[in-house]
């Protein structure tokens, strides 16, 4: 996948990690690559590094930001091991494991389950939460890396809705496969989402609820970068996504759901990549005035003589 193809990108939020977290990552997964790192001065949080990433296919990106939120595994990352295309899976799950594993705790052991004869789910060192998995799809195939939505607490049973929702919104979407939790799975309600996956901007995510009892719920830590070419498209997802009007700040939103998004134009990047230390400084005191981001007046600040 080139970089630039994926309109979707996670958004990791560290303390002061980022760069380390990524260079960690990067040697950890396969076809992995630090693409940028662009540092912003005199920001709320003082001088902040951003970083881009790419892991197997998977394009990530990470901030330093002080320790404003926790990663928690309420957004979590798939990481499917496909022993028809991929020889040596089952070790190279497990090599993975391991590494993924040092200083990180084991939320549910790698081990063999009803839907896989190779599974575990891990929170690393740094909070981010894997899921590696022995896969097969039929059908489909599914990428290596799949970012997943854990619906819990006062959002448990909309995940079904929520994949319906955001359908309607995003092009190039579609429905993929579906998993109910049959009768006798208590707390689970039978008929909401065991496991569902779905296509957005011709990338794939998945969902599912859960009623046991957790104790985290979506936050900001880990959010969904939009790129948009145009205002009339950051307008679109502004106006369709953004249900909480107090967490708008910044070209960020928050959705009915609790998931948080950012719409920001794809000319910005290219702004904070290629920018003199002056034009980003402009453009980053102009951007930190904005909730919804104002494309023409990033491109003044950028182009002022």
């Amino acid at each position: 996948m080139k970089t630039n193809a994926q309109k979707i990108v996670p958004h990791l939020w560290f303390d002061k990690e980022a760069k380390e977290a990524a260079e960690f990552y990067c040697s950890v997964f396969p076809d992995a690559k630090v693409t940028s790192i662009t540092t912003l001065h005199d920001t709320p949080s003082g001088e902040v590094d951003t970083v881009s990433f790419e892991l197997w296919g998977q394009n990530f990106m990470a901030i330093s930001a002080g320790p404003l939120f926790k990663f928690n595994p309420s957004v979590s990352f798939f990481v499917n091991f496909d022993p028809s295309r991929e020889e040596n899976a089952s070790e190279k799950l497990d090599a993975l494991w391991e590494k993924l594993s040092e200083g990180g705790t084991a939320l549910m052991p790698l081990d063999q389950y009803p839907f896989s004869q190779r599974y575990g789910w891990i929170q690393d060192k740094y909070g981010v939460s894997w899921q590696l998995i022995l896969t097969n799809p039929e059908g489909d195939p599914r990428p290596p890396i799949v970012p997943s939505l854990l619906f819990v607490g006062d959002v448990c049973g909309q995940a079904e809705a929520a994949i319906n929702f955001y359908v309607s919104v995003f092009k190039n979407s579609k429905l993929g496969h579906l998993a109910r939790y049959p009768k006798g799975m208590e707390p689970d309600q039978e008929g909401t989402l065991m496991f569902a996956d779905f296509m957005l901007e011709n990338q794939w995510f998945a969902a599912m609820d859960s009623a046991h009892e957790h104790h985290f719920s979506f936050n900001e830590a880990i959010s969904f970068m939009v790129s948009c070419e145009t205002q009339a498209e950051i307008d679109h997802y502004w106006q369709k996504l953004s249900a909480v009007p107090e967490a708008e700040q910044c070209g960020w939103l928050k959705d009915k759901f609790g998931v948080s998004w950012q719409i920001v134009p794809t000319a910005m990047a290219e702004m904070m990549s290629r920018g003199t230390p002056e034009q980003i400084g402009r453009v980053t005191e102009v951007f930190l005035q904005m909730k919804k981001f104002d494309l023409d007046r990033l491109k003044q600040a950028y182009e002022q003589a």
